[in-house]
């Protein structure tokens, strides 16, 4: 956990894919790109717990599109193995300003991160982490924040072959949500929040966009959307009406 990335800046983009335009995508990014070292070619899962305040707060500024929003919540990379109280998660610290996302995050013990949110107890840390610890304990005392929804999705990630310039691309599929028992030990997501024939393709820079994917999103035919995935889940787990930001109405006319 020691080598852990824990603080970055960045730039996102997200779209919307049919299986057959990630299929043809595939075939072009070929050249460009080499899969995550971690995963190999194959995908893996990632299941995240959202925090939120009573009156739904980070929801709110996502959809008032403030300049300035954040979100919390514990994320987990699924395995095998099944999740326990001693099972390594992190809490992260998500935040938007203007176009820059920014993320902190630590690495704990899953019942020391609940404890940390739901309780407001500081448990054990590493020296390096004081500063975001304390941030997350500040973030759940103001907003009296509680689990709010789950998001699972399986996910494939690349990096740009260009070592000098970080770039990530990555693609999301059968992205699912839980609005009840909301324990991420517990592994069965409840619904489709987009229909299975459809992905969500992110493009992650710490630097501009550069001009060769910019041209390849653009030969393929792929529409820009303004998406959060946690919105998503409370919008189609009628938490909320559906807003102009919701996947089903982003989703592309002819597919």
């Amino acid at each position: 956990m020691a080598d852990t990335i824990r603080k970055f800046n960045r730039f996102e983009l997200k779209y919307i894919l049919s299986l057959e335009q990630v299929r043809d995508l595939k075939k072009d990014l070929e050249n460009f790109v080499v899969p995550d070292p971690h995963w190999k070619w194959e995908a893996y899962i990632l299941s995240s717990l959202y925090y939120d305040s009573p009156d739904y707060r980070f929801y709110w500024e996502k959809i008032e599109w403030l300049k300035f929003r954040r979100k919390l919540r514990i994320r987990r990379y699924v395995t095998d193995e099944p999740l326990t109280d001693e099972s390594t998660v992190f809490v992260e610290i998500k935040q938007r300003y203007d176009r820059v996302t920014q993320k902190r995050r630590v690495p704990m013990k899953y019942k020391d991160a609940k404890k940390l949110i739901e309780e407001e107890i500081i448990p054990e840390w590493y020296e390096d982490d004081i500063d975001t610890m304390n941030e997350i304990l500040n973030l759940a005392k103001t907003y009296d924040l509680r689990p709010s929804a789950i998001t699972t999705y399986k996910r494939e990630a690349f990096f740009w072959k260009d070592a000098d310039i970080w770039l990530r691309i990555t693609f999301d599929y059968d992205v699912w949500y839980k609005q009840k028992n909301l324990d991420l030990a517990d592994a069965n997501p409840e619904w489709l929040m987009l229909p299975a024939k459809f992905v969500i393709l992110e493009i992650k820079a710490n630097e501009k966009i550069p001009f060769w994917i910019t041209e390849l999103v653009a030969h393929h035919w792929i529409g820009l959307i303004r998406v959060s995935k946690y919105c998503q889940a409370l919008e189609t787990a009628k938490v909320f009406p559906k807003t102009v930001f919701n996947i089903e109405k982003q989703l592309p006319k002819n597919k």
